[in-house]
């Protein structure tokens, strides 16, 4: 059995958690959750740098993260589903990096408020990671993306647009009536993502 260790609220785990079910592999992982913060939390082992989400493997070995992970996953049910072969294969990971681009500097500002006191933000900082996400969003508004099945460009933007609404309330919604279609077609389309919302 493999175990993904992760956490409800994490997008990057949540990702890997979409594709586990798309793929049909919920018999074959078990998920356990991580404290990041937490010393003696075997994550710290199991990832040299306590990261989440980690595939801890049948042999013991690891892999992370979310990318390197979904893609083991996709081999091992057989390849090709989330990660297609041939050009298609980088408009992919193209669409995922650029998903998992907004996550990271979404989490940034997340980070900014939540370890740092009112008195030493950093507003610039707060600013310029704001900027990286209205610029991805203002990209995928002009064209979101087509798709026949979900793969991991897709799922990656789902659980994207998933953590602004968690973290920052659905702000993005007012401006981005293509996105908001969008993200309600692919939840219409893969139980699974609501199935990983965070409802803490």
């Amino acid at each position: 059995m493999l175990i993904l260790r992760s956490s409800p609220a994490s997008p990057f785990g949540r990702k890997v958690k979409i594709a586990i079910a798309e793929l049909g592999l919920e018999d074959q992982v078990e998920i356990v959750p991580a404290d990041t913060n937490d010393p003696a939390d075997p994550l710290r082992r199991q990832n040299p740098l306590g990261k989440i989400p980690t595939l801890v493997l049948e042999g013991g070995g690891t892999l992370f993260d979310s990318r390197v992970i979904a893609e083991y996953l996709d081999h091992i049910a057989g390849g090709g589903r989330l990660f297609p072969h041939g050009e298609a294969r980088f408009a992919q990971l193209r669409l995922q990096a650029l998903a998992d681009g907004i996550c990271d500097a979404a989490l940034l500002q997340v980070y900014e408020t939540r370890f740092r006191t009112a008195e030493t933000r950093n507003a610039a900082w707060v600013e310029n990671q704001a900027g990286k996400v209205a610029r991805a969003l203002l990209s995928l508004e002009a064209a979101p993306p087509a798709y026949e099945r979900p793969r991991i460009g897709e799922i990656a933007l789902a659980c994207a647009l998933g953590y602004l609404d968690l973290r920052f309330a659905g702000s993005w919604r007012a401006a981005h009536p293509g996105l908001v279609a969008w993200l309600d077609g692919f939840a219409a389309r893969v139980p699974a993502f609501e199935a990983t919302r965070f409802k803490g």
